[in-house]
């Protein structure tokens, strides 16, 4: 049955799309903060209406305010209570924990070793080894933190070199897309996936089935093509040696077992959270083996998913319709573009809530969801990970959405040829 458009639903599609539209003004609103004197008032307000993370939380906080005036303060209040946290809260835990020292040394040592395997050029064997196996754990330590790990190494080592703009946005682009596609070899890691596996029964040889292979097989051709383009480039980079501090074994097995136990009850916010402590603790007693953790980052990420959740819910009475009148090539193909302009993750949610949905249109809307997920900042929850860690890089005006959009088109493509057939 479709939803009846009331005007909590009207309020929040407006909100909902006046977030999309400041999504693509930030940079305007980070240009007339330099305008006004350092530390003032405007300059700082400007600063933080042009933080993308930001951007739904700013927009959700209106519209719970504009239910409140309409709708009364206790219907407000219920709506927020009846929102399920519980994703936004791992994100942040998860983000936390990856960019972690131990881990983060760790993740490099193995990307290193892979790229000696490589019969290629030591900086192309990176760039490779990297933006290949680093979406590719995607799978295993879910994708925000494969984001995290993967743009924290392409920073240190890429990134912090003088190399061209076309290579830099070349790169981001390949490593928005090969992120959103590498967490599909298992039900868990993926938010699209994640939002409607239990419901769908997709287990982990269902998805290796019809998921994992092709998203290796597009992981594997994008990175290749990428490297080959910029072949010249690439070899002429000093890629220096990872940090080679000496952190004890027993340091590093604390670390993996936290990790792997705060992904294994990644849908009991009670006891991920309790391991969150417990992990500050140890980073706490071993702050000489550590760096300053991202608590910044991971909140600022963290925001940005709990207001998509409270603004997205509400679409349903626009999306319902749209998804349930489309074949799946036509869904396939809207999913890939719907994605760009709103979190993959809540697509398929609302996908979900479509009780006639035929198991070929199910494949299509996920597939398309995380193809499409590279697309757009906001298209994929891990995005804004990426984007906050590497954003200074590209000058002063930061990552320009349009560039980012055609740098991410051809890694697009083949993922959707890939995830087609």
């Amino acid at each position: 049955m479709i939803e009846t458009v009331g005007i909590e639903n009207i309020l929040a599609t407006a909100c909902f799309g006046l977030a999309v539209l400041h999504t693509f003004l930030v940079k305007k609103f980070q240009h007339l903060a330099s305008k006004f004197p350092s530390g003032s008032v405007l300059e700082n307000l400007f600063h933080l209406l042009g933080e993308i993370e930001v951007v739904f939380g700013i927009w959700s906080g209106i519209y719970l305010l504009l239910l409140g005036i309409t709708k009364g303060s206790q219907n407000a209040l219920h709506y927020l209570e009846d929102r399920n946290f519980t994703e936004p809260a791992f994100v942040f835990v998860i983000m936390v924990v990856c960019a972690s020292k131990p881990l983060l040394i760790l993740a490099g040592k193995t990307i290193d070793l892979v790229a000696k395997l490589l019969p290629l050029n030591k900086s192309i064997s990176f760039f490779v080894a990297t933006l290949i196996l680093g979406p590719l754990l995607g799978s295993f330590i879910t994708e925000p933190a494969a984001m995290t790990v993967t743009a924290l190494l392409l920073l240190e080592r890429l990134y912090s070199q003088s190399i061209s703009t076309r290579l830099k946005y070349a790169t981001i682009g390949l490593l928005f897309v090969n992120v959103s596609i590498g967490g599909t070899l298992t039900p868990y890691a993926a938010p699209p996936v994640l939002m409607v596996a239990s419901k769908w029964n997709w287990d982990i040889s269902f998805m290796l089935a019809n998921f994992g292979w092709k998203a290796l097989v597009a992981v594997c051709a994008s990175t290749v093509l990428t490297a080959f383009v910029f072949r010249r480039e690439l070899a002429q980079i000093p890629i220096t040696k990872i940090k080679t501090e000496m952190i004890p074994s027993w340091i590093i097995l604390v670390h993996l077992i936290m990790l792997f136990l705060i992904v294994l009850y990644s849908h009991y916010i009670s006891a991920f959270i309790l391991l969150f402590l417990f992990f500050l603790g140890l980073a706490n007693v071993t702050k000489e083996y550590q760096d300053e953790l991202k608590i910044k980052e991971g909140l600022l990420v963290s925001f940005f998913l709990g207001g998509l959740i409270i603004l997205g819910a509400p679409q349903r009475w626009w999306l319902e319709p749209l998804l349930g009148s489309m074949s799946s090539s036509m869904l396939y193909l809207g999913a890939i573009g719907l994605t760009a302009f709103t979190d993959n993750a809540a697509l398929t949610y609302l996908g979900s809530q479509v009780p006639t949905i035929t198991e070929a249109s199910k494949y299509a809307l996920v597939a398309g969801s995380v193809v499409g997920g590279g697309l757009t900042i906001i298209a994929n929850a891990p995005n804004p990970a990426g984007y906050g860690i590497l954003n200074s890089c590209f000058g002063d005006e930061g990552i320009s959405p349009f560039r980012l959009f055609l740098a991410a088109l051809v890694p697009t493509i083949i993922a959707a040829i890939c995830f087609y057939f």
